[in-house]
């Protein structure tokens, strides 16, 4: 399989993976969201543990605990991812996997706010309209909800910081989880033995189905992000992108269609909003991609102009 190929198979995988994430999290309903998000954090070190092994990567992992400045960076990445799995493991154990399914639609906007306020970009027109677009459909959704949609803008913001973080850091995916895992790591062992002294924990009681669940929601983590990285180093950004928007729109059909949440008519105009500003946001982001394409393809037969001239001489 070629590499390209190879990528968009890996890509689709993950997203796909991350799409489903309700329908294993809904499984695990017994537990609470905190309970699994600390198991979610103990099995995803172990799981890294593993893969670290495999590609034998611990000498970069002693460099980096020696960076003060970019572990403080990954201690701040891993306070707002544990926010994004804890919010969203609410989401899904209180039937509004269609409001966090919003909150992944209205993300890339969400970027492109931080961009402006945070890396002091500037916005092309479109942009501006696709960001104004997506503002007024969190208005309709407030409206119709009787309150802020807080789930999905909790989920977009900390999601949206937390990739503002790791790009800033640019470190390799599998060191940046362990790490990020290694930091939350005591809370989380702290959690779940107060759990267990006071007979609350569900691990091992339940049933065994449900604790190898558990402990699988480290692999389930690991596995679509190392996917994920791979395919990030073969697919071009735009093809990224657009795969990206695969998973929340599983995550609406399962919250509608299998957990039979709500949709009404307001609701729904909300999503179509949302995916308009999407649509114009992905429509301008490739016109710019090809046209500057296009441009360096002109730059570049321009500087080989005058070789080619001398070589028929």
């Amino acid at each position: 399989m070629d590499p390209l190929r190879r990528g968009y198979l890996s890509a689709l995988t993950a997203n796909v993976l991350w799409g489903v994430f309700p329908l294993y999290f809904h499984a695990l309903r017994p537990a609470g969201a905190v309970e699994v998000l600390a198991h979610r954090v103990v099995w995803s070190l172990l799981s890294m543990v593993l893969v670290l092994v495999v590609i034998r990567r611990w000498r970069s992992v002693r460099d980096l605990l020696r960076q003060r400045k970019r572990m403080a960076g990954l201690a701040a990445a891993a306070v707002l991812i544990a926010v994004n799995w804890g919010v969203y493991i609410f989401a899904v154990n209180t039937d509004r996997v269609v409001e966090a399914s919003l909150g992944y639609f209205i993300n890339p906007l969400f970027v492109i706010l931080l961009g402006v306020l945070i890396l002091r970009e500037r916005l092309r027109t479109l942009q501006w309209v696709a960001l104004g677009i997506g503002a007024v459909a969190v208005v309709i959704l407030s409206v119709d909800y009787g309150r802020l949609p807080w789930i999905a803008l909790t989920l977009a913001a900390s999601f949206g910081c937390y990739g503002l973080v790791k790009k800033r850091l640019g470190l390799p995916a599998a060191e940046g989880l362990f790490l990020e895992s290694g930091v939350l790591m005591l809370p989380a062992l702290l959690y779940l033995l107060w759990l267990t002294t006071n007979h609350q924990s569900t691990f091992g009681t339940v049933s065994a189905w449900h604790s190898v669940m558990l402990a699988g929601s480290g692999v389930l983590t690991a596995v679509p992000l190392l996917l994920f990285a791979e395919a990030a180093n073969r697919v071009p950004l735009s093809g990224l992108g657009i795969l990206q928007y695969l998973t929340p729109t599983l995550q609406l059909i399962i919250g509608v269609a299998v957990f039979s949440e709500p949709l009404p008519p307001v609701r729904l105009a909300g999503f179509v909003i949302v995916w308009c500003a999407l649509a114009l946001f992905s429509w301008d982001a490739f016109r710019t991609a090809r046209r500057n394409r296009a441009d360096r393809g002109r730059a570049a037969s321009t500087a080989n102009e005058p070789a080619a001239v001398g070589a028929t001489e």
